[in-house]
């Protein structure tokens, strides 16, 4: 996932989300934001 830009990364959640993609790969995206200190800025965060 390194070679994902910010931008792209946080894109890629956003559309993963409204799509309601496999929680697997949601989780797996989340993860990423959060490691890299990343801010979703949405209500659609999944705990």
């Amino acid at each position: 996932m390194a070679m994902l830009s910010d931008e792209m990364l946080l894109d890629s959640y956003h559309m993963a989300v409204e799509l309601k993609l496999e929680r697997e790969f949601i989780t797996l995206l989340l993860a990423e934001i959060q490691k890299r200190n990343l801010d979703t800025n949405s209500g659609n965060v999944l705990h």
